[in-house]
């Protein structure tokens, strides 16, 4: 896979284009993009279980998944939450301006906003800029990634060639997180785009089975977002179909590997971050509690603060695990490493040298792996380090 700004171009598959421009919403970079599939494309899409969804979240979510979608429009700056009628009103006009734009129907254009809730689009703004987004649609995703970032320090982009039995694909995937972030879902926004043919019944399962592996799996604070999508859009360009088993395998990893690849990339750039935390529990007789324990030792703020301080404190994510109600006798045979040095086991403690942990903890990257040795489950979890800067930077964010 070959990430994107800063180290390479990011190209789009066949048949797509993206724009992104200034409208006046924000001050300086983009803050409205557009995604266009040239001809109608398979989607679907996740979306965030809040239950106070975002008018575009509400609008995207009856329109999928569908097969005939041109587009995707994507403001931030203004999250069009907790904005009622009007909101919805203000989603819908976002919406006819793009098909107006596109020449095609209200109902092949999706949409997503983000930024501050409870404060109405300012339409004035944003409609004037949808024909200049359609007329500067290129075929990289620079411009879109840098339109739909709020707190985000970089913008998220990558992109993989598959080699499948009838021809070369390409998928590209474009993420905007940085706060608000903590599963089902996250103060995030997900594009895959891919110009293989698929149907949209195995792209709404698809989309599902690579999120719960991914963008369910990260945390940054612990606040679930009102306007999370993920969406994943396949245009069929290249003609190229999956027909074989081993298409299917490859095309599953390669979703997945650009979902995760996102899902870390939203984790590292977490608000005030200085380290991505990676928490691997395996040998759980139990999937859904391993993914649930995972994710609350990437929630913890003592296990934060503690990997941010460089503290080599196991005892606090032995007591994470109990509070998970991870079962005591699966605690009693576990081993439990951080930096692949390892700190507990089978009940009781390991002796080591905390300067040399303390020193491994320097790390832009903290792994901590738990085997609890009771069966054949794992669980993958990424979140980050919480500093100072996590306070400033949401004292000031409105």
């Amino acid at each position: 896979m070959t990430p994107g700004p800063g180290i390479h171009r990011t190209p789009l598959p066949k048949g797509f284009l993206a724009s992104g421009v200034n409208c006046g919403v924000r001050r300086y970079r983009p803050d409205i993009g557009l995604l266009i599939s040239e001809t109608p494309a398979v989607a679907a899409g996740v979306f965030t279980l809040n239950e106070c969804k975002a008018a575009p979240v509400l609008y995207s979510q009856k329109q999928l998944p569908a097969d005939n979608i041109r587009a995707i429009l994507t403001n931030s700056g203004q999250a069009n939450a907790a904005t009622g009628s009007e909101g919805i009103e203000k989603n819908l006009m976002m919406v006819s301006a793009a098909a107006k734009s596109l020449n095609c129907d209200l109902n092949q254009v999706l949409v997503a906003s983000t930024g501050v809730i409870g404060v109405q689009l300012d339409t004035d703004k944003i409609l004037p800029s949808i024909p200049d987004l359609v007329a500067r649609a290129n075929d990289a995703a620079e411009s879109f990634a840098l339109a739909i970032l709020t707190t985000d320090l970089v913008p998220k982009t990558v992109t993989t060639v598959l080699q499948l039995s009838g021809g070369p694909i390409r998928i590209t995937g474009i993420s905007k997180g940085s706060g608000m972030i903590h599963p089902n879902m996250a103060t995030m926004l997900g594009y895959i785009l891919t110009d293989v043919k698929i149907t949209k019944e195995y792209a709404a399962t698809l989309v599902k089975q690579t999120a719960d592996l991914s963008f369910n799996m990260i945390s940054v604070d612990g606040d679930s977002s009102t306007n999370d999508c993920s969406f994943l859009m396949a245009n069929g360009a290249t003609g190229v179909e999956l027909k074989t088993d081993q298409d299917f395998i490859l095309f599953e990893k390669a979703i997945t590997d650009v979902s995760i690849f996102l899902a870390k990339s939203i984790a590292a750039d977490g608000e005030g971050a200085t380290k991505l935390i990676e928490v691997v529990i395996k040998g759980s007789d139990n999937l859904a509690l391993a993914r649930k324990a995972a994710r609350g030792i990437t929630l913890s703020p003592l296990i934060k603060t503690a990997v941010h301080g460089e503290d080599p404190n196991w005892g606090r994510i032995l007591a994470r695990l109990g509070a998970e109600q991870v079962p005591a006798q699966q605690l009693a045979l576990m081993t439990l490493k951080l930096q692949d040095t390892v700190l507990y086991e089978n009940g009781n403690p390991v002796s080591f040298v905390k300067e040399d942990v303390k020193a491994l903890l320097r790390q832009v990257q903290v792994k901590i792996e738990i085997d609890l040795k009771s069966g054949p489950f794992s669980a993958t979890a990424w979140g980050c380090d919480l500093s100072r800067k996590y306070v400033d930077i949401n004292t000031e964010y409105s």
